[in-house]
């Protein structure tokens, strides 16, 4: 983190969706006070910033250059600034609630194929890939190429992912490509026997067996330096967006992981840290719990919630549903990871030795399992993504004092998969607001990397339904205000700072509140103008 100092006044910010203004001290990594405008000279600080001329101008000028930092009276204590906020607009920093962090990072150096319409473009962009690489002398023969979110439920029937066809582009080469939602992946022979899997005609390995496989690419030579590299710069991308803590679910073990990026410097952003069932006794046998601070975080780092995927998701027809799932012989009703006895046994345990929940639980018959598992343990946590919901048990999310932990840009990514496969659903598909309208307690996340790391986009989302102007509202009826939005972004639960909360804060030079299209909404990051964590500037 770029440091600034232990005593920050910012004064003269606006609070978003009101004419108000404050000015608030940081003192210690805590908000130390919130009031009124004038309430802070800042004659009394160690440096005057006139913040806002253009954001760009201030991210120069006053950021890049640590000028917020420097003194200008020789009086002044040396570890105070002050930042004169005029024109800018202050909230508490924002949070995914939801992410594969590691798999995020490496988007960012892999092979992206979000843009394919069809399994022939995929492979078009895959040979391009290869091209450029060994023409750069980049390939190295024996290890994995890595793609990443293809999208083939929206692909048409005939121009689905094939062995013959990644074989005929790739030849000897481990080719490997996760699907968006990395419930399945597409692979090559070659890959194929390095991953110990079967694959059928399609070239395609679906659910647990992919989650297993996608683990092996990180013990390639030079993966690890690769990867810390990686995680650095989604570290400050994120906090160029005004995110200051994460919830990351990756599918590995995940403690003693954060215990050594904090060790190595990889302390950008707050981390709770999730545990899967099958690394849970373990972690109980070490002493963690949730809540519980990893050693050498300095408070930045915790423990998360034990991470169940109950069933597999929609593009993958493999969300487990009550109705079968429409246009695909023979019938489907989806797949459960765990039979239901199994998830309460989980449950169970995980409450019994001080962990929260985080159920994965998408298709609505899935939901009715997971929401029973909890009434008979008594848990605590929530409930990941709730997709679609039968209307039965839309309030028992409150009832049971369940997060509805959402990604609204799942429902922009699905809108047409929805009319595809879920075309006679038992449920309502992303029941936002019914869910907002019965109590419940929502939290906002992207899911990354199968949505961007960028709660401006989850927050459009909600907002607006749509990602274009151009588009009609998918389901307005379930929109969020941008209150609710913002507030379910940050850990407080609030879209203001309040005296007591951690000392994780953005300066915008845009009200959120005014942003009344998509595209608006979705260039927030653009105005981020500056991110503190635990009152230190991350950009």
């Amino acid at each position: 983190m770029a440091g600034m100092s232990s005593l920050v006044r910012i004064v003269n910010a606006g609070v978003p969706g009101s004419q108000d203004r404050v000015d608030v001290v940081l003192r210690d990594g805590v908000v130390a006070s919130v009031g009124p405008a004038g309430t802070v000279s800042a004659s009394d600080s160690t440096m005057q910033t006139k913040a806002h001329t253009t954001s760009l101008e201030y991210a120069t000028n006053a950021i890049a250059s640590g000028s917020v930092s420097i003194p200008t009276s020789a009086a002044a204590p040396a570890d105070e600034t002050t930042i004169d906020a005029d024109g800018l607009w202050v909230i508490p920093g924002l949070w995914d609630c939801h992410t594969h962090f590691t798999q995020w990072a490496k988007t960012l150096g892999r092979l992206d194929l979000i843009n394919a319409r069809s399994a022939a473009e995929a492979m078009d962009m895959l040979r391009r890939h290869l091209d450029e690489r060994r023409a750069a002398d980049t390939l190295d023969p024996d290890a994995f190429v890595v793609g990443m979110r293809f999208r083939h439920s929206l692909w048409a029937d005939d121009e689905q992912p094939t062995l013959a066809a990644i074989d005929a582009v790739t030849g000897e080469q481990p080719v490997a490509l996760s699907s968006a939602d990395m419930h399945c992946g597409w692979v090559n022979s070659a890959a194929a026997r390095r991953l110990g899997v079967h694959v059928d005609e399609s070239g395609l390995v679906g659910e647990l067996e992919w989650f297993n496989a996608y683990t092996a690419f990180d013990k390639a030579p030079g993966a690890a330096e690769e990867t810390d590299r990686l995680l650095r710069e989604a570290e400050q991308d994120a906090a160029s967006k005004g995110v200051v803590g994460i919830r990351d679910y990756e599918m590995a073990e995940n403690i003693d992981t954060w215990i050594n990026r904090f060790a190595a410097g990889i302390n950008g952003l707050r981390v709770d840290a999730g545990v899967y069932p099958e690394r849970l006794r373990a972690a109980i046998d070490a002493g963690w719990h949730t809540g519980k601070e990893l050693p050498g975080s300095a408070g930045l780092g915790h423990v998360g919630a034990m991470k169940l995927i109950s069933d597999g998701s929609l593009n993958t027809r493999s969300a487990y549903c009550s109705t079968p799932y429409s246009g695909i012989e023979p019938l489907t009703y989806g797949t459960l990871s765990y039979t239901p006895q199994q998830i309460e046994d989980y449950m169970r345990l995980a409450t019994e030795h001080g962990f929260d929940i985080a159920c994965h639980a998408i298709g609505d018959e899935a939901n009715t399992i997971a929401l029973n598992a909890v009434a008979a343990t008594h848990v605590h946590g929530s409930i990941e993504h709730a997709q679609m919901l039968k209307p039965v048990d839309i309030p028992r999310f409150a009832e049971l004092g369940l997060t509805a932990s959402i990604q609204p840009q799942h429902a922009m990514d699905d809108r047409d998969v929805i009319t595809r496969f879920w075309a006679n659903p038992a449920g309502i598909p992303y029941p936002f607001r019914a869910l907002h309208d019965a109590g419940t307690t929502l939290r906002m996340g992207s899911d990354a990397p199968v949505a961007p790391l960028d709660p401006w986009l989850a927050i459009s989302a909600a907002v607006l339904g749509t990602e274009s102007s151009d588009r009609e509202p998918f389901q307005p009826e379930q929109c969020l205000d941008v209150h609710t939005s913002l507030a379910a972004s940050t850990a407080t639960g609030r879209d203001r700072l309040a005296s007591g909360d951690p000392a994780d804060v953005v300066l915008l030079d845009a009200d959120p509140y005014a942003a009344d299209t998509p595209e608006a909404m979705r260039a927030m990051p653009q105005h981020v103008v500056m991110t503190l964590l635990c009152g230190e500037r991350t950009y």
